[in-house]
């Protein structure tokens, strides 16, 4: 198999005509079951796509797992998370299920207060997907995994009949090190502390329902998907007595204040003024009938925290280019346990309970 040589350009935007494998991917559009039979084929898409883009000492071992060597971390204790991907539809205004699959698992495992290290990915593509459509993807995933800092080092891929896969899922697991000190769980909120959101809620959710639906608005809607890991560490850098962290994913804020409330066993009350919400995503939520504070986000998060430290951490997310946008929004109580309160514009209370059921499916 003839070498190839890849430059800035082709790991930005890879290129199909210079591969040259006896039994070329440029020979193929499309994936066919071929692709994940363990034979040349794969061999050919694997070394030809993933493993240029992703490439690193650690995959290179190229086994059934690869080894790490933790001994020059000092790891005390790791976060490990896995999550799955299958977003319709996979390209997205803002993303791309690639950068997606990335940026969800660096943020589960950041929101531990871990310095997200090493990624695993698996692909389940279906039959007909297109080979260019794939490329896009995997270019996505290289990028978002170097802007994060972290590496993918193992991984693994299937293909399925057509009909049966939706075109590409995507899983993603990984860990990282918790530093010394950081201590940070769901039952650690307590009556007094104060809650923070890092930006404008709703975001990703409706951009994903504004393609499928074909919405336009006077400025479009685009996915906030990020990596929330540098920003948390700023954070840890002003204090350490932060209590509670979640990324406000599926169910959007009321689903993380609700589960904070019911993990910590205590009240929780926000204004909903004081909530950041994009003008575009109100208007979205305003005409299908939903409300911002449900609708999935997966590049924001909420943080409940010791109020004498509440300000100078607000100035520190401020700061960085993922936290622009962060307000303080409520505080921890110990009336009302379990129960999440809303005092709304005009000065009244309502209850903000979990969904009761998936509002927005498919958009992670």
């Amino acid at each position: 198999m003839d070498e190839i040589s890849l430059d800035e350009d082709s790991m930005t935007n890879p290129f199909f005509d210079g591969w040259t494998c006896p039994i070329p991917l440029k020979n193929y559009p499309t994936i066919v079951m071929g692709h994940g039979a363990g034979g040349k084929m794969m061999n050919d898409l694997i070394g030809h796509l993933f493993a240029p883009l992703f490439d690193n000492d650690l995959l290179g071992q190229m086994g059934d797992s690869t080894a790490l060597d933790l001994s020059a971390l000092n790891a005390g204790r790791l976060a490990f998370s896995t999550d799955s991907f299958v977003v319709s539809p996979i390209i997205f205004p803002g993303g791309d299920i690639g950068d997606l699959a990335v940026n969800g698992t660096v943020n589960d495992i950041a929101m531990s207060g871990a310095k997200p290290l090493y990624l695993s990915a698996g692909f389940i593509l279906e039959e007909g997907l297109a080979m260019d459509t794939l490329g896009q993807i995997a270019t996505s995933m290289a990028n978002a995994a170097r802007e994060a800092g972290v590496q993918i080092v193992t991984g693994d891929t299937k293909v399925v009949n057509k009909g049966h896969g939706d075109g590409i899922y995507i899983n993603t697991s990984g860990f990282g090190i918790i530093p010394a000190g950081v201590n940070i769980a769901a039952k650690n909120a307590r009556p007094g502390d104060v809650i923070l959101v890092s930006g404008t809620m709703g975001d990703h959710g409706m951009a994903i329902m504004s393609k499928r639906e074909g919405l336009e608005f006077e400025s479009q809607i685009v996915s906030d998907t990020a990596p929330l890991h540098g920003m948390i560490a700023e954070m840890l850098e002003v204090s350490k007595e932060i209590h509670c962290l979640r990324d406000a994913t599926r169910g959007g804020l009321s689903a993380v204040l609700n589960e904070l409330a019911g993990v910590s066993k205590v009240g929780i009350e926000f204004e909903e003024t004081k909530v950041p919400v994009n003008s575009a995503v109100n208007a979205a939520c305003e005409m299908l009938g939903l409300d911002p504070f449900y609708i999935a986000n997966e590049g924001k998060l909420v943080a409940i925290v010791a109020p004498e430290v509440a300000e100078e951490i607000l100035e520190v997310m401020r700061k960085n280019e993922y936290g622009a946008d962060a307000a303080i929004i409520g505080t921890v109580t110990e009336k009302h346990p379990k129960r999440v309160v809303a005092t709304t514009a005009i000065g009244g209370s309502r209850v903000v309970d979990l969904p009761a059921g998936e509002l927005l499916p498919r958009i992670c």
